[in-house]
């Protein structure tokens, strides 16, 4: 998924320093955000008031929407570097075509995984025909220095480990929930999880880990804090060697974690990289060059990158 902003915000983030060692419980709304022809999305990652948790650095939500009559996702190719996106659907269908020759149609309870590396294009839109709603999420996860120029990769995965547990079930889509782990290939230590909640749960943390909860639909308690509702992401520190949510009506949430990222990196429309020389350097190969390949069988445009801001982009963060 793009960051279709046609003047997108630098971004700075990684180190130690924003991250929180201990529990903490902060409460973020996401921004409305227009991505491709018709599909609205909340932004909830990065914001104001934090960039990244763990390796996640980037988290749109999206729907539940009635496309029944429109045509739903329509996200022209794209190139990324230096980060992979997850696709995690909760209703509809999405089509991932890529520079790689993927085609592939993701469902929901499907982990849709694909690593940029040193470069990938890819896209994606919803088929013809298509459900009628569309819902789910897209992330992206910064990856580390020795995983910047790994080959790009495109991996499917049908079936993940469900944990059930009294109180909801728990899907791992990366890294591990309490012995179960996720067939998708990270490259830092991580963890997203698709929580379903009936009652009271209690779900065990890697207490090493920053965490953050988003809601995707319900209300949902947790610990005893305010109820928080469809769209809302709480951050919650290190520290939690568990975490206890309750709804009496339902929720699903998900459930993001990892190591504290302490790289320093810089983010700009869709790449991720170290320095100033890598953003400059990636768009000019994606508007002149062929560093990144083209999607076979896309019939449109492909989507031209943003002008850049004024100045030198600098790594962020600061060491703890």
């Amino acid at each position: 998924m793009s960051n279709l902003d046609r003047a997108p915000a630098l971004r700075l983030g990684g180190g130690l320093t924003d991250v929180a060692p201990r529990p903490v419980y902060e409460v973020f709304a996401g921004k409305e955000v227009l991505l491709g022809e018709s599909t609205m999305v909340r932004r909830l990652l990065p914001n104001l008031g934090r960039r990244l948790v763990g390796a996640w650095c980037f988290v749109d939500h999206y729907g539940p929407d009635d496309i029944a009559s429109a045509p739903g996702m329509q996200v022209p190719p794209h190139p990324h570097i230096g980060l992979q996106t997850v696709s995690w659907l909760l209703d509809g269908e999405v089509h991932h075509r890529d520079s790689l020759g993927s085609d592939q149609l993701i469902r929901p309870g499907e982990l849709g995984l694909m690593t940029a590396g040193h470069a990938i294009t890819h896209a994606e839109q919803s088929p013809v025909p298509h459900p009628a709603l569309l819902h789910g999420v897209q992330l992206w996860v910064a990856l580390p220095s020795d995983a910047l120029t790994t080959p790009a990769a495109w991996q499917h995965s049908a079936a993940l480990p469900v944990i059930d547990a009294r109180g909801g079930t728990v899907t791992v889509i990366m890294g591990d929930v309490d012995g179960a782990r996720s067939p998708g290939h990270a490259h830092s230590p991580l963890v997203g999880a698709d929580v379903a909640v009936q009652g009271a749960l209690r779900l065990p943390l890697e207490p090493g880990f920053e965490h953050a909860v988003l809601v995707m639909s319900g209300s949902v308690t947790i610990d005893d804090e305010a109820p928080l509702g469809p769209g809302a992401m709480a951050y919650l520190g290190c520290g939690r060697p568990d975490l206890r949510l309750t709804s009496d009506l339902g929720a699903r949430m998900l459930l993001l974690g990892g190591a504290p990222f302490e790289e320093h990196i810089v983010m700009w429309w869709n790449f991720v990289g170290r320095s100033n020389d890598d953003i400059v350097a990636a768009r000019a190969e994606w508007m002149d060059g062929d560093r990144f390949g083209d999607v076979d069988g896309f019939d449109g445009y492909r989507l031209p990158a943003p002008d850049l801001p004024p100045g030198r982009l600098k790594p962020g963060g600061a060491t703890r």
